[in-house]
Parts: structure tokens; sequence; C-alpha cells
């Protein structure tokens, strides 16, 4: 399953972090959000390669984050289930 998360940073420098489920968690810093959505094991979309997604059977290329003009067109778009590749 693929899940995403999006982080916003406000001009404050707070964090704002929209989850799968449509809730907006609230960091005191990029840093403080960053560490949160690691520890929960989600990777930054610009720091992954080929490498890191041939496991997951799709192409970098193919990993395109929700689009929409609110969070409410969004977390529908959150979740997408992958098919494994057979070993």
């Amino acid at each position: 399953m693929l899940v995403w998360a999006r982080l916003q940073v406000r001009e404050s420098g707070v964090g704002d972090v929209l989850d799968c489920d449509g809730q907006v968690l609230v960091y005191d810093s990029e840093d403080t959000a960053r560490a949160a959505l690691m520890d929960a094991e989600f990777r930054a979309l610009d720091g992954l390669d080929d490498d890191d997604v041939a496991d997951w059977g799709i192409l970098l290329e193919d990993l395109i984050p929700p689009e929409g003009e609110h969070d409410d067109d969004l977390v529908p778009q959150m979740m997408r289930a992958l098919e494994v590749p057979q070993r």
C-alpha cells in the first residue's frame, strides 16, 4: 500500500502534515514535521530513485502525488494499493 502525506511549511516555520485520513497535524517546525514523518516510515518523494521503488513493482515516474485544489480533493487519493511483483 502506498500512503501519501503532504507537508506544508507556513511562513512562520510551522509544519502542517495532511495525513491519509484528512487530518492536519501541526508541528512547531519543518524539521519536527519531517522527523515525525520519518518515524512513521514516510520518505520524501524527491529523495527516491528507481532502485528505491523497484521492489514496489512500479516506476519512479509513475509516482504522481495526489492533486487537487483543496485538502478534501486530496484525501481520496492518499492511499493506493500496489501490486507486489511475483518472485
